[in-house]
């Protein structure tokens, strides 16, 4: 089934590369202007991908995916004339999938969405059923990319959810930040260094939001980072 890509960028010429090059690759692409517009597609279902500008002129970028990600987690790409490494650190600790800064090649975008595809799916492939220790508050739907803790399912992007795979599923030892990323990222070579402490304070955020007097993480300073092993 072809993919669908939907493209909120408020400058037609932009728009134009990043569909012809989209479209080229057999994708289908659907473009909009504003955040309002895109808002409205979305929850209109069957999107597959969300290639999302940071400055739009009803709102931020990060604001939306910020929002987006409490009820939806579809893929989203950043375009961003920001290029400052705390912007990218920003931008992925909110949820999104990848982060391109403009100028940029239409067509390694492209190559971006075909990554982001593939990374979803080889995830979904190579997600057997997980025993985890019963004592754990934790229920892991490998098929559904679902982690519920005490219950309740938690609003993760795509790397969150592996990166607390990879913890839930060794409680009790300590990864350093390179072993997390080599565990929970397809291509670590091309992260940055703030990454997984980024994501790692947005998994403790989403866990507080249900149980706020508990800290499931712990960090060994200079070490890494490991989930409480009793509870």
């Amino acid at each position: 089934m072809t993919k669908k890509i939907l493209i909120l960028e408020d400058e037609s010429s932009i728009a134009d590369n990043i569909r012809y090059a989209l479209e080229a690759e057999g994708f289908f692409t659907l473009w909009f202007a504003t955040l309002a517009e895109g808002k409205q597609r979305l929850a209109a279902g069957d999107i597959d991908l969300l290639v999302l500008d940071v400055g739009l002129p009803d709102g931020n970028g990060f604001d939306f995916c910020r929002e987006l990600r409490k009820e939806n987690q579809v893929p989203v790409i950043f375009l961003t004339a920001r290029s400052a490494e705390i912007d990218r650190v920003v931008g992925l600790e909110i949820g999104a999938d990848d982060y391109m800064v403009k100028p940029f090649s239409p067509r390694e975008l492209a190559a971006r969405v075909k990554a982001v595809f593939r990374r979803g799916q080889s995830a979904v492939e190579a997600s057997p059923p997980v025993r985890l220790k019963s004592t754990l508050p934790f229920t892991l739907d490998p098929e559904r990319m679902k982690i519920f803790y005490f219950g309740s399912a938690l609003p993760l992007s795509r790397y969150e959810f592996r990166l607390l795979r990879v913890l839930i599923e060794r409680p009790g030892r300590v990864l350093s930040r390179d072993q997390l990323m080599e565990m929970a990222w397809e291509e670590p070579e091309a992260s940055l260094d703030r990454t997984v402490d980024a994501h790692i304070k947005s998994l403790r955020s989403k866990m507080r939001a249900v149980e706020p007097a508990i800290d499931p993480i712990e960090t060994h300073r200079g070490l890494g980072y490991s989930l409480k092993e009793h509870w």
